[in-house]
């Protein structure tokens, strides 16, 4: 097949023709031809009044919940979800039924992934089943396509078991992620601590639970001279420990949910389920915090934390909805809305350059000859959410019936082109 892409501005720190507005032309998933203007035949054109290419973006948490809970989310569906917000790679938490802590699990999400426009990264349970007592069997798994480790939705409680896990994953260069939340602290909690949840007369959940078990496992990262990362990040004593951890020279990296920047916990004054999310939603100035910190450079990534739900889990009292929101489709323009200052590239390398970075996958370049893994899209152009527009499974999300700014063009990955 024969792409030709007219008057593209290329977003790549990596690539010769970056900034610039260039035709590219792509034949059978390779790089043809860049040039001012390029006339030749082709099966399609796109063109765009503000069309921007970039290496593909990649998620580093989302829950596709294949196997064992396909009334949620499949394989097939989620990579559909993430191909419409812009990724041709998403890493899979392994809190699946049976979970993905062997061989034969992982193995399942790398061959069926083989077959999708997008590329599935299995990450690797940490622990038996996610219940934090034994180690799992991490170094097959590794050498079955598991890119990085995690129990996922149940972070490691016990020290001892994540000193274990950060000094086995040296064998391979491998990386842990972590949740931080001790869950000891405010165990009950619903939502944050604070004004809004003794208001709504909600139980909340201190910011402490997370502070707490940053700073335990920084030490641990101290320790084992391992590589660990933190996702969902939300406070900002958490970001200082995190910042502090890197002046040290330590090989620690976090990133942020979309919803945690544009979404404050005075936004739950309604009880929308769907705003009931894990780590909860802080602060108007823990917020702001956040956000600074996206455009300073101390959060590495943008992580979706997609997490698919039926409707009968999220249309009950709060009490007993389920945590979390799709996020895949949403993520682009939702950063875009809240940091209006953040510039295009900054945006590529949280969600491109950086977690292929931290995570040793392969960066592509936008040069001629290269292979083609790019996403396009449109910063200036808004959307307008609808529950109709979801090619996820689910419908969990906030964001339905909001206008946005930045829209997502399409992918185009393994000689396959995928437009909105």
């Amino acid at each position: 097949m024969k792409i030709l892409i007219q008057q593209v501005t290329i977003t790549d720190p990596s690539s010769p023709f970056n900034g610039q507005k260039q035709d590219i032309l792509i034949e059978s998933g390779i790089i043809r031809d860049i040039q001012p203007a390029i006339s030749a035949e082709a099966d399609k054109v796109i063109a765009g009044n503000q069309l921007h290419l970039s290496p593909g973006w990649v998620d580093v948490f989302a829950h596709f919940a294949d196997p064992g809970y396909e009334f949620k989310e499949t394989l097939e569906t989620g990579a559909r979800a993430a191909a419409a917000g812009g990724y041709t790679d998403v890493f899979v938490i392994p809190n699946t039924k049976p979970v993905v802590d062997s061989k034969t699990q992982a193995e399942y999400i790398s061959q069926k992934s083989k077959s999708l426009p997008v590329n599935i990264h299995p990450i690797g349970a940490i622990s038996k089943g996610t219940e934090g007592k034994d180690l799992a069997e991490m170094y097959d798994m590794r050498s079955s396509g598991a890119i990085a480790f995690s129990d996922g939705l149940n972070p490691i409680q016990s020290a001892g078991l994540l000193l274990k896990a950060l000094q086995y994953v040296k064998a391979f260069d491998g990386t842990v992620i972590q949740i931080p939340d001790d869950k000891s602290v405010g165990a009950n909690g619903l939502m944050h601590e604070g004004i809004v949840s003794t208001r709504l007369g909600l139980p909340g959940k201190p910011m402490m639970a997370e502070e707490l078990q940053v700073a335990r496992d920084i030490k641990l990262v101290r320790y084992s001279d391992s590589k660990l990362h933190f996702t969902g990040v939300s406070s900002p004593k958490s970001l200082e420990y995190i910042r502090r951890a890197k002046e040290a020279g330590l090989a620690v990296t976090c990133s942020v949910t979309p919803y945690h920047l544009f979404f404050t916990d005075e936004d739950l004054l309604e009880y929308d389920t769907n705003l009931k999310v894990y780590p909860p939603l802080r602060t108007k100035s823990d917020v702001e915090i956040l956000r600074q910190a996206v455009l300073d450079g101390t959060i590495d990534c943008i992580a979706s934390h997609h997490l698919p739900h039926e409707y009968d889990s999220k249309i009950l009292e709060f009490e007993y909805a389920k945590y979390g929101m799709i996020g895949l489709e949403t993520s682009y323009s939702a950063v875009r809305t809240v940091l209006p200052g953040l510039t295009e590239n900054r945006w590529v390398e949280l969600v491109s350059i950086n977690p292929r970075k931290i995570f040793g996958l392969e960066i592509p370049v936008i040069k001629k000859e290269a292979p083609a893994c790019f996403t396009l899209f449109e910063p200036g152009v808004p959307v307008t959410i609808t529950a109709a527009s979801f090619r996820s499974k689910s419908k969990n999300s906030a964001f339905t019936g909001k206008t946005l700014n930045g829209s997502v063009k399409g992918i185009i990955n393994k000689e396959t082109l995928i437009l909105n």
